[in-house]
Order: C-alpha cells, then sequence, then structure tokens
C-alpha cells in the first residue's frame, strides 16, 4: 500500500509545484522589466517621490481588486509579517535603492543588490528554521558568480560613491528582510491580502515625499509619470502578489534564488527595448545565472530505503498484526509529502 500511493503523492506535488513555478517567472520578467521604467522615471521624480507614486499605483490597484474579491482584512496573526514587509521591502527597499542607484553605476548597484538573495537563504535557515541543501548553496553561488560578471561589464567607467554602496547595501538587507518577514504571514492570509496590506503599509511609510510627488508630477513629461504609473501596476501590484503566492508554496531561499534570473532578463529587454548590445562578458554573466537558478530549482533523486532483515515488500506475515503494522508505512508515505 505504501509503494502504491508514493507515485501518486509525488505527481500531485509536481502539479501543485507548477503553478508556483510560473507565477514566479511572472515575477521575475515583470521585476526585469521595472529596471527599464525606472531609468526613465527616476530622470523626472526624486527616489522619495517615485518611491511613492509607484507604491499609490500599486496599492489602488491592489485595493481594487480586494474589494471584488471580497477577502477582507487578514487576520490578526498575519500582520507582524505584513507590518515588517511593507516597512521594509515596499518602504524602505524602494526608496534606498532609487537613490543609491542615482550614486553608484548600474553594474555596482546590481552586484551589492544580489547580496539579497544570499541574505534571505541565510535568515530563513536562522529565523525560519528551513533547511540549505546543497543544490541550493551551489546554485546561488553560480548565479552570485553571473550577477557580478554581468555588473563588472555594465560598470563601464563609471565610480561608485561610498554612499551610493551603502544604500544599495542596505537596499539588499530591506529586499532579505522583508521577504523572511512576509514569509510567516502567508500562513495566515491570502498572497493578495499581505501583497494588499504590505503595499499600503509602505504607503503610509512614503508620504512624507508627498510634497515631492506633488511639485514633481506637474513638470515631470508624461513618459515618465505613465512609466511610475506601470511601475506601480505591474511591477509591484501584480508581480508582488504572484511572488507572495509562490512564497506561500516553496521556501524563502529557494525563491530568492529564482531572483537571479533578474539580471538577465534586464540584459536582454535592455537589447531588445533600448538597442543595448550586450558584449560577450554580459552574456555569459547572464547564462551563469540563469544555470544557477536551475540548479538551485533542481531536485535529487529521492532514495528508498532498502527492506529491513525478515520484511518482503508487499508480505504482512513477517509483521505482527495489530496497531504496530500500520506504522511501517508511516516514514515512506511521510517522505513523499515535504518540498525542500
Amino acid at each position: 500500500m505504501t509503494d502504491s500511493a508514493s507515485p501518486g503523492s509525488a505527481s500531485s506535488a509536481r502539479r501543485v509545484q507548477w503553478p508556483a513555478l510560473a507565477a514566479a517567472g511572472v515575477t521575475v520578467v515583470l521585476w526585469a522589466s521595472a529596471f527599464v521604467s525606472i531609468r526613465s522615471a527616476g530622470e523626472a521624480y526624486s527616489p522619495g517621490a517615485l518611491a511613492l507614486g509607484r507604491l499609490l499605483a500599486g496599492s489602488l490597484a491592489l485595493g481594487a481588486v480586494l474589494l471584488i474579491r471580497r477577502e477582507g482584512l487578514p487576520p490578526r496573526a498575519a500582520w507582524p509579517g505584513i507590518a515588517i514587509s511593507g516597512l521594509l521591502w515596499f518602504g524602505v527597499y524602494m526608496v534606498v535603492l532609487n537613490w543609491g542607484e542615482q550614486e553608484v553605476d548600474a553594474g555596482t548597484a546590481a552586484m551589492v543588490v544580489n547580496i539579497g538573495p544570499v541574505l534571505i537563504a541565510l535568515l530563513g535557515a536562522r529565523l525560519l528554521g528551513e533547511a540549505l541543501p546543497p543544490r541550493l548553496l551551489a546554485g546561488m553561488a553560480v548565479s552570485f558568480a553571473g550577477a557580478v560578471t554581468v555588473g563588472l561589464s555594465m560598470s563601464g567607467e563609471g565610480s561608485a560613491s561610498t554612499l551610493g554602496v551603502l544604500l544599495c547595501l542596505l537596499a539588499a538587507v530591506g529586499y532579505a528582510g522583508g521577504v523572511v518577514g512576509q514569509k510567516p504571514a502567508l500562513a495566515h492570509a491570502s498572497a493578495l491580502q499581505v501583497t494588499t496590506f504590505g503595499c499600503l503599509v509602505g504607503t503610509v511609510a512614503c508620504l512624507p515625499f508627498i510634497g515631492q510627488l506633488v511639485d514633481q508630477a506637474g513638470r515631470a513629461p508624461v513618459p515618465a509619470t505613465l512609466n511610475m504609473v506601470y511601475l506601480g501596476l505591474f511591477p509591484t501590484a501584480l508581480a508582488f502578489t504572484t511572488w507572495a503566492y509562490a512564497l506561500a508554496r516553496t521556501t524563502a531561499g529557494r525563491m530568492g534564488a529564482t531572483t537571479y534570473a533578474v539580471p538577465a532578463l534586464v540584459v536582454l529587454m535592455s537589447w531588445l527595448a533600448l538597442d543595448e548590445v550586450p558584449g560577450w562578458l554580459t552574456m555569459a554573466g547572464g547564462a551563469l545565472c540563469l544555470a544557477g537558478v536551475a540548479v538551485s530549482r533542481s531536485r535529487g533523486r529521492k532514495v528508498t530505503a532498502a527492506p529491513r532483515d525478515g520484511e518482503v515488500r508487499g508480505d504482512r506475515r513477517a509483521r505482527p498484526s495489530g496497531g504496530r503494522a500500520a506504522e511501517g508505512a508511516s516514514p515512506g508515505s511521510r517522505s513523499s509529502t515535504p518540498e525542500s
């Protein structure tokens, strides 16, 4: 009975995994597209104003969807995680990243911010008790090497100020802390609830920049404002919701490693949308990023335990009848359940 149940449970786990992978893919593509929009909007808006405008657009869209779906307020147990992710990820991360990218070149910013997934894995292991499987660590090492390669190839003659590096490092810490804080909240509330109210918390935190936003919106060119609205609707409202959906179905470390695909996609989108032809070093770094993600998302072969002495598979005569007989099935059925 135990052996016949295992293939079904394994195939069921794979069916559950595909929607999460698709959601993670949507997130990665939209976050990569954000870099192109930030380049346009950042020329007309200050870091705080851009973050607030993006969060306002995202909050309006998410609030409308929440009302249509009638999901209401999240449970009380979800609020600590929502508050942490809202302050650190939606608030601190967006402001300091916008600011940091004005102080350093794009390559340096990419290298420093890509410390984030490493911090997520370490914090997830320390605070959430998540495992650090060798494939995840190996994949993250390969992807980080690729991100550094992309960063070096894009740096050119740019200079890196100490302030800019510190701001990008703070952005990475805020990103990691927000993800690890968000994970427990998803055990109590839906992905839409966690994202909507996290975005609202970030919006409230950025309200001190309302004066800058109003002043700059009156002088900003239309394309810059449209890019800011796009950032709020798609890389924020949609992408953060699909991220939360996927995060609820896997570990924080594994999801963090998935975002290493972003640098490779940014290179591709810059090539297609901005006609920026990447060099061989850039393409090699992008390939390393994708290879590392593939390694971190892969799974090792499961090893089936050999039968004990005196036991024959499917033969109940070697086991005493009664309550103890059923216990032999427990480890086998339990081993196919968890998802690393």
